[in-house]
């Protein structure tokens, strides 16, 4: 096919450049940590089986233990209560999880301010330079704090018994998943929602009302400042786990460079 044939020659060329946007997995990602009486998710965990041993003296594998919800993940729609009788991840289709995406970028304000909240008249003022926001796309949510994701402190930024984490007012949540025409909207911290997001109403609104709607959530993306504002192709691909709410994920961008 002449457009498969365009897009490996490109590749070849380097004038479409593959960039990753996943944190690595490994016992030290930061992972989500919810106050009791909540039960919270395993981290990631490599169990090894053989190494060239007596165990297995040609091979090396390991079991893994982790929880869907751990480094770069999806959401899937039933996560969330509002979504119980959405699909699961292994039901997401799959012209969803490759898209256009649009890149908005609030890393400034967020130097400013942790608890920044991304609303509606911003992704207005963003659609009026770059235009409308991509048909079954992705709007993917730059804060910069893929930065802090080396250290699970730094990451989730905890202080007075709160996490301070930007996040999306839940004007623009409820906007995002009624009005915009986007499939999935990814971040770059540990949750779709603000480390405050319990303090607002409704609790948790990404959550809520994009997976209430359908849409799927997308969280700690790297690289994001590597993206255009647009024109870049968004790959997301989870496991396919059975029933799933969710599941770690590779994610990258393919960009056309001149």
């Amino acid at each position: 096919m002449p457009v498969l044939a365009d897009l490996l020659s490109a590749l070849r060329s380097s004038r479409v450049e593959v960039v990753d946007l996943t944190a690595p997995l490994s016992a030290s990602t930061p992972v989500l940590q919810l106050p009791p009486p909540f039960a919270n998710t395993t981290g990631f965990r490599l169990e090894e089986i053989s190494r060239y041993d007596d165990r297995g003296p040609r091979w090396y594998w390991n079991d893994i233990h982790t929880g869907e919800h751990v480094g770069t993940h999806v959401d899937a729609p039933n996560h969330w209560l509002s979504g119980k009788d959405g699909p699961s991840v292994d039901q997401i289709p799959l012209r969803t999880l490759i898209g256009p995406a649009a890149v908005l970028d609030m890393s400034a304000r967020v130097a400013d301010d942790p608890d920044f909240l991304l609303g509606i008249d911003d992704v207005r003022e963003w659609e009026r330079e770059h235009g409308p926001l991509p048909e079954g796309g992705w709007l993917l949510y730059r804060t910069g704090w893929d930065a802090r994701s080396g250290d699970q402190d730094s990451f989730l930024n905890v202080s007075d018994g709160a996490s301070h984490t930007p996040g999306v007012s839940p004007e623009c949540a409820q906007w995002l998943a009624e009005e915009a025409p986007i499939a999935g909207f990814g971040v770059e911290t540990v949750g779709t929602d603000a480390g405050r997001a319990a303090e607002l109403e409704p609790i948790f609104p990404c959550h809520d009302r994009l997976l209430g709607a359908g849409k799927c959530g997308l969280t700690q993306l790297r690289n994001l400042a590597q993206l255009p504002p647009t024109g870049a192709l968004l790959v997301v691909s989870p496991l396919p786990i059975v029933g799933g709410s969710g599941s770690p994920a590779r994610v990258y961008a393919f960009v056309e460079r001149a």
